[in-house]
């Protein structure tokens, strides 16, 4: 039977409705909300109260880590609890990856919430104030900086998932009081007593050190955390600016940041490398990729690992680049010698890219086309007679002196006919070549894509 609000209503419709209806006016009349159940007191109490405030909005999910020989029967009880307040729940298992056994679970737990989140559901959790306060001193103990001091955020819009926390500002006794008056039925897990676990340790052995000597601690730590989030806001509101004038998504302009502060280049090369992860690296690894790769001598081809990316240096700019691109040379063959024929506004695919055959002021004569020309890969020694310049150059300088990457000179291909040096295919597009076949109004192929979006899918030629 569900049970009635009737011992709990005073404490509902002063300390918890208001607030709870205060944070949803940031949400449309249309948002459905998706409840992170483990069947504890806390969600236990979250899961009883949204269902009340939202009982056609809200569904539950118990996320099974497989962890403990109970924790199917924790998926039944919080079941039977949906049950009873006509929620419907979710009952996830995930296997956990071997590793670092809390932030393994959470990442898979986390996972299995984005899989069955809708496109118009928040994701809600039932995290209160000791939690908040536990998380800013575990992460002060590993050294973090004020983006981390921030902790949690009681609304937190990401880009895959929107998460709040309506308890956020709620203490841990509140919580029990409230839960008593309701009397429903929740689980206990053992690991939360396990002080071999970070935040078991600091629940069980350090908090009551801490507040027996600061008894507002737990309130004043949490305060400190909106304090940080302020911090974090005007921090990311310079960052912005400093992001704007000198990086992309993929490119960090050196010459722009040595202008800046050593303070602001720590926080602009944290927040670039972090990229779309959700979490920043840390502090030493920003000071190795401060000075392994962009203090690194000019010649030196300096390259950092950090997650799933490289961060490599050219000349005074930084780049960040996938596993394949920066070894495409290894994954994307192609033969040495190949035969290509060219017809007006067809669009080719070469190493280098793709490009388009057009006509232009100055080009190959007419005659080429449909004719049989061959592809020659770069070898190295090659000289080449560019047009509306004066005698052969090593093609080496002209690639340095055009800046082609290190890591997509491979795709650079020779055109000639009959042992003509007709042009040179670039990822920076095609350079023609002084030769008798140049004509008014001949043909060039005209650059539309480089090879960076083709090392992303696999492609082949015909011979």
């Amino acid at each position: 039977m569900r049970r009635t609000l009737s011992t709990f209503n005073e404490v509902w419709q002063q300390q918890f409705r208001h607030r709870v209806l205060a944070q949803t006016q940031h949400f449309s009349e249309q948002t459905q909300f998706l409840i992170g159940c483990s069947g504890g007191m806390d969600s236990m109490l979250l899961l009883f109260l949204m269902s009340e405030l939202f009982p056609t909005q809200t569904r539950a999910i118990y996320v099974d880590h497989q962890l403990q020989t109970m924790s199917a029967e924790w998926g039944h009880v919080v079941q039977q609890q949906s049950d009873a307040l006509n929620i419907p729940c979710i009952i996830q298992q995930v296997d956990v990856a071997i590793g670092n056994l809390e932030q393994q679970a959470r990442q898979a737990r986390y996972q299995a919430y984005q899989q069955h989140l809708q496109s118009n559901e928040i994701l809600v959790l039932a995290h209160h104030q000791q939690d908040q306060a536990e998380t800013l001193l575990l992460r002060l103990f590993s050294g973090a900086g004020v983006h981390g001091l921030a902790a949690m955020q009681q609304i937190d819009i990401r880009q895959d998932m929107t998460i709040w926390r309506p308890f956020l500002d709620v203490s841990r006794e509140k919580i029990e009081q409230w839960s008593q008056q309701l009397d429903f039925a929740y689980v206990t897990d053992p690991t939360n007593y396990d002080t071999h676990y970070d935040r078991a340790w600091c629940r069980e052995e350090l908090w009551d050190v801490l507040q027996k000597r600061f008894p507002k601690m737990q309130a004043a730590v949490a305060r400190t955390s909106s304090l940080m989030l302020d911090a974090a806001e005007i921090l990311d509101e310079v960052l912005q600016k400093d992001w704007q004038q000198c990086a992309t998504d993929r490119v960090l302009d050196l010459i722009v940041l040595e202008q800046l502060s050593a303070a602001r280049q720590r926080q602009l090369l944290s927040a670039w490398v972090r990229g779309a992860d959700q979490y920043r690296p840390s502090y030493d690894m920003v000071q190795r990729l401060q000075h392994e790769v962009i203090l690194a001598k000019p010649d030196a081809q300096a390259t950092l690992h950090i997650n799933q990316h490289y961060f490599v240096r050219y000349q005074k700019t930084l780049y960040r680049l996938t596993h394949d691109e920066l070894y495409a040379e290894k994954l994307f063959s192609f033969p040495d010698t190949l035969s290509q024929q060219f017809d007006m506004g067809e669009t080719i695919n070469v190493a280098a890219g793709q490009f388009k055959i057009e006509t232009q002021k100055i080009g190959l004569s007419s005659r080429l086309l449909g004719r049989e020309l061959k592809l020659l890969k770069r070898q190295g020694g090659e000289k080449i007679h560019l047009y509306g310049r004066v005698g052969h150059w090593p093609l080496k300088k002209a690639i340095q002196e055009l800046q082609i990457l290190p890591w997509l000179r491979h795709t650079i291909q020779i055109l000639v006919v009959d042992n003509v040096m007709l042009g040179v295919f670039s990822p920076k597009g095609f350079w023609l070549a002084q030769s008798d076949y140049l004509e008014q109004g001949g043909w060039q192929p005209s650059l539309i894509s480089d090879c960076n979006d083709f090392f992303q899918q696999s492609f082949s030629y015909d011979e």
